[in-house]
């Protein structure tokens, strides 16, 4: 068999429990779950690091955040890496991104980061006041801001290519009805950019005051959705038709199901609250397992509570179930878009040798112990994302697989099943063997990693989580806490009982705090490679 292609789905902050394959009782995503059963999918599988840019910069790069340099959204990955896309586009592969990238920022906000304490004296000159140097000006990371694309008309065209890797580029920036980037030329071109837009023009909102729910006036033909999935089928038939030589790379990424929660048409009333589960522990929620996680309790309780855009933040029963079924609606539009790409991806002829996968950049705590968003506390609903894997070689079909595996894995994996090897400093399991049953990975222990740009949840400082998963427990320490966090998973997948504090279990929290430091040295930079002994 030639080398194959590769059709990679992604969608935005999608829990590892919101598909109908893994069980869901309510939600309906049949195609989505068709890519499960025709292949593989993983139970337990793991972003490293939850937030949008953080993980989807590993996802390009194969590096822990770390080494990446991405640590939070804000901070764009370096044109200088090399992405496992830049390998396979080097091999022949055409390559194409089409939707959500996020791998630059896409505000001009200024930074809520703390200033740095350099101290006295002259200020070095600006090409010096960063340990590396940079071959390239704030300009140059402007490619997927919204404000730039609206006083920019010429912005499509002045994209560089390849972007980290990728010949052809259609991008949506930004979440909701309230995308900028081609997508915004796409409307303009079906003669719809007049429509309005964004909460103030909703058709109808929230019937319970849900923060951040309406639904849009723009018909579902028009939603951002819907354009990813023509674009990306548009690229099929580009490529069926034999305008471009050698296989194809195409990562198909949805800025659904990310709040605001903005299902359009039929979407919006598909789901009844009455009927989406919430997590158990939204009814027994641990209010006091961390300080952060009692600060936004005591916010909601107080009535003083904030909910920001992206903050994570507690609300009540009724809300928690209207956001939960908008999701829904979201996840289901997004499901019937794949249906769509699936469906030309056969008609032409191309599914016979193309792998096709999918997964989120990570989850979201929708109901965790009350919270909603996503945060640094590591509860498995934001650290834990669905993965499958549909291949067209019946040796890699397992059906469910219980392995650890995690995001980090996936530029070495691709690679490999496109019979490359991967670039030095890559980092990561090559699950391929995984995916054939020659291996089980069993003893792995996977490193999950926050860092903010901001002090908030009572932090005076920027927030700072480390996270060691193994086969059964999750330990999270906090930079310059003496409180943490330890969760047997096997007998608490809840996450209900925080056993820091125990003195029963001492013994294993001193043991993961060994096994979490040896797995930070073990995922250490390892790039460049040396000159010399000397």
């Amino acid at each position: 068999m030639s080398r194959p292609n590769f059709l990679f789905f992604i969608t935005d902050q999608q829990r590892y429990d919101h598909v109908g394959y893994a069980g869901n009782p309510v939600l309906k995503t049949p195609h989505i779950d068709s890519i499960a059963t025709a292949g593989s999918w993983f139970s337990r599988f793991f972003v490293a690091s939850p937030t949008c840019m953080s993980s989807r910069a590993t996802l390009m790069t194969g590096r822990m955040p770390s080494l990446n340099g991405v640590r939070f959204n804000g901070v764009p990955l370096d044109l200088d890496s090399v992405t496992f896309v830049d390998i396979l586009r080097a091999a022949g592969y055409r390559t194409a991104l089409i939707g959500k990238s996020h791998i630059q920022g896409m505000l001009e906000a200024a930074s809520m980061a703390p200033e740095p304490d350099l101290g006295e004296g002259e200020p070095a000159p600006e090409a010096l006041s960063e340990a590396r140097r940079s071959h390239y000006s704030k300009d140059d990371y402007s490619a997927e801001m919204q404000e730039v694309w609206a006083r920019t008309p010429d912005q499509a065209a002045r994209i560089r290519l390849p972007y980290y890797g990728f010949d052809h580029v259609r991008f949506c920036l930004g979440h909701g009805d309230q995308v900028a980037g081609h997508y915004e030329q796409w409307l303009h071109e079906k003669h719809q950019e007049q429509v309005g837009r964004g909460l103030n023009n909703a058709s109808e909102r929230s019937a319970v005051g849900a923060p951040q729910v309406y639904k849009p006036a723009m018909a579902e033909d028009f939603y951002p959705t819907r354009f990813v999935a023509e674009e990306t089928s548009a690229y099929l038939e580009q490529h069926a038709a034999g305008e471009a030589e050698g296989p194809f790379f195409i990562q198909c990424s949805f800025p659904d199901p990310h709040h605001p929660f903005t299902p359009p048409g039929h979407y919006w009333s598909m789901y009844a609250p009455d009927d989406v589960p919430l997590p158990d522990s939204f009814y027994r929620p641990q209010k006091d397992a961390t300080p952060p996680v009692r600060r936004l309790w005591d916010a909601y309780e107080s009535g003083a509570e904030t909910r920001r855009w992206t903050f994570p933040f507690v609300t009540g029963e009724a809300e928690a179930r209207d956001i939960v079924a908008k999701t829904y609606g979201q996840i289901t539009m997004v499901d019937d878009a794949i249906g769509s790409v699936l469906a030309t991806l056969d008609r032409l002829g191309l599914r016979e040798n193309t792998v096709v996968c999918f997964l989120s950049d990570h989850g979201d705590y929708l109901g965790d112990h009350g919270l909603m968003l996503k945060g640094p506390m590591h509860y498995r609903s934001i650290v834990q994302v669905p993965f499958a894997w549909s291949d067209p070689d019946p040796a890699y079909r397992r059906g469910r697989i219980d392995a650890l595996a995690s995001v980090l894995d996936l530029a070495r994996t691709v690679l490999a099943r496109a019979g490359l090897r991967p670039y030095n400093g890559i980092q990561g399991v090559d699950l391929v063997p995984v995916l054939a049953g020659r291996s089980q990975n069993t003893d792995r222990r996977l490193l999950v990693e926050t860092t903010t740009q901001y002090p908030y949840l009572g932090f005076r400082d920027l927030v700072s989580v480390s996270t060691l998963i193994d086969e059964r427990w999750r330990l999270s320490v906090w930079q310059g806490c003496e409180w943490g966090e330890l969760y047997d998973l096997e007998n608490d997948p809840g996450e209900l009982r925080n056993l820091w504090a125990d003195e029963a279990y001492r013994t294993v929290r001193e043991a993961l705090l060994l096994d979490l430091v040896h797995t930070i040295q073990n995922h250490s930079e390892t790039s460049p490679y040396p000159l010399s002994v000397s």
